[in-house]
């Protein structure tokens, strides 16, 4: 009898012990500790402070993406913007980071955008936030809202081509405006024609400081586009102001923002409505110039496109009488929904998306320490021979068939993918279809310079001429 005592509280003890241990050990494990040991993955961070910024906006980023990951992997170290960053560059881990673990990396970007942007705007915020931000933007530009602008974005785009006429232009800096001006009709709707040269003018002044070092000091970049962000915020509060005097329902993303039921303080609206002019703007603006470059360049993809595109317009001028474009008819355009993906895909703008890691955290093998940048490399992606058979060559077929997941993300991927892509692909469109049918276009100078800061572009922001057809 006391043997089998001594033998029940020796395996009662040996099991408490022993279980005791293995959740100590799973906290241990669970709680990241281990990962203090795991190596940082392999890379340099330059200078200090100052890192490898410069290296990356002043060369061509497939050479520097490429360089970096032919040396150290498809994991690998850097500091860019005052930021220590870990690039990963397939689509493996960029599902990783942006779906089945987005809720580990919260959205950020540089110092410096996020003091210029605000943090409040829908690129930072977080859980039911973000929801709410998200489900309001969505709102405004789903395809539901915007079918109703698709003739006020006809006016922009045939304004604009008109005022190019005849003229040497550069491409970049003009298609700047026109999706400037299709930005503020987004935002603010017919309202956008008495605030237009106030808010450009502050806007303007503010995305020189964009990629700026966050240094506040007087003469500065970034001083002078935090003076213009408090300039612009003081312009939008005055339309907030004028519209909850005027009591008037509004269908445009401003309305989105102030309805009775939305809760949102006047400072989260300005910086919901400054990110969403940086979203807008830029980025569907070197869409435009690139594509300008690459049909100039392929002259048997310009006849495709624009037979489609005069197919359009004779099905719609059957009186003689030219129409005006519907959103069907925007719906109607496979040709040249398809060279607008492959140049997304070869120019790939956003070239990587920042993400911040909220814990210490480990990936294939290696330490990603809480509060570094993860930056998913879209560009890298986008140019891989493996998934793109001939990456370099610009050829809109390849997108007849659609693309494996995640391997073509030009508007990011997950929750904090880009909600305003509709919008892009139809102000696109409308160009498009207005350029093709009505306009030929002459590329002046060097052609083959790309420069950056910080999108690539064509040479000096593509200098074309722009004579109309029936001249």
């Amino acid at each position: 009898m006391e043997n089998y005592y001594f033998f029940f509280f020796f395996f009662f003890f040996f099991f408490f012990f022993f279980t005791i241990s293995i959740m100590l050990l799973l906290k241990y494990f669970l709680s990241g500790r281990h990962r203090r040991n795991l190596p940082l993955p392999p890379g340099s961070l330059g200078w200090p402070y100052i890192g490898e910024t410069f290296q990356l906006y002043s060369q061509d980023p497939n050479i520097f993406f490429a360089n970096k990951q032919k040396r150290y992997g498809s994991v690998f170290k850097t500091h860019i913007l005052g930021c220590p960053c870990v690039m990963i560059s397939s689509p493996e881990a960029a599902k990783f980071v942006l779906v089945t673990r987005a809720h580990l990396f919260k959205p950020t970007f540089p110092a410096s955008k996020e003091r210029m942007l605000g943090k409040q705007a829908i690129f930072f915020s977080q859980g039911d936030y973000h929801n709410k931000l998200r489900k309001l933007v969505l709102r405004a530009f789903m395809p539901e809202a915007i079918k109703y602008i698709v003739s006020d974005i006809e006016s922009i785009a045939k304004d604009s081509l008109k005022s190019w006429e005849g003229k040497l232009i550069t491409t970049y800096q003009e298609m700047k405006t026109y999706t400037f001006n299709v930005a503020l009709l987004s935002i603010f709707g017919k309202d956008e024609v008495q605030y237009r040269e106030d808010l450009k003018r502050c806007y303007y002044i503010l995305e020189k400081g964009y990629n700026s070092m966050p240094i506040n000091v007087p003469g500065t970049l970034f001083h002078k586009a935090m003076k213009a962000r408090k300039e612009l915020a003081q312009i939008l509060t005055k339309i907030l102001s004028t519209r909850r005097q005027m009591k008037l329902d509004h269908n445009d993303l401003l309305g989105s923002f102030t309805g009775d039921k939305e809760g949102l303080t006047d400072e989260q609206i300005a910086d919901n409505i400054i990110g969403v002019i940086f979203a807008a703007r830029d980025t569907t603006a070197s869409v435009l110039t690139w594509i300008l470059k690459y049909l100039g360049e392929k002259p048997s993809v310009l006849q495709a496109v624009t037979e489609e595109q005069e197919g359009i317009k004779k099905s719609k001028d059957k009186d003689g009488v030219e129409k005006e474009l519907s959103w069907a008819d925007t719906k109607n355009m496979p040709i040249t929904c398809r060279v607008i993906q492959e140049t997304l895909r070869v120019a790939s703008i956003l070239s990587f998306t920042f993400r911040e890691a909220v814990e210490d955290l480990e990936y294939q093998g290696y330490l990603i320490p809480k509060g570094w940048k993860v930056l998913p490399l879209f560009r890298n992606i986008h140019h891989n021979p493996e998934i793109f058979p001939d990456p370099e060559k610009f050829d809109p077929s390849r997108f007849e068939s659609a693309p494996k997941p995640n391997t073509f993300m030009p508007f990011g991927n997950g929750t904090h993918s880009c909600p305003g892509n509709e919008l892009a692909k139809l102000e696109i469109l409308v160009l498009l279809h207005h350029l093709t049918t009505n306009y030929r276009w002459c590329m002046v100078g060097k052609q083959s310079g790309i420069q950056y800061g910080p999108f690539a572009l064509p040479q000096n922001g593509l200098p074309i001429i722009l004579t109309p057809k029936s001249s």
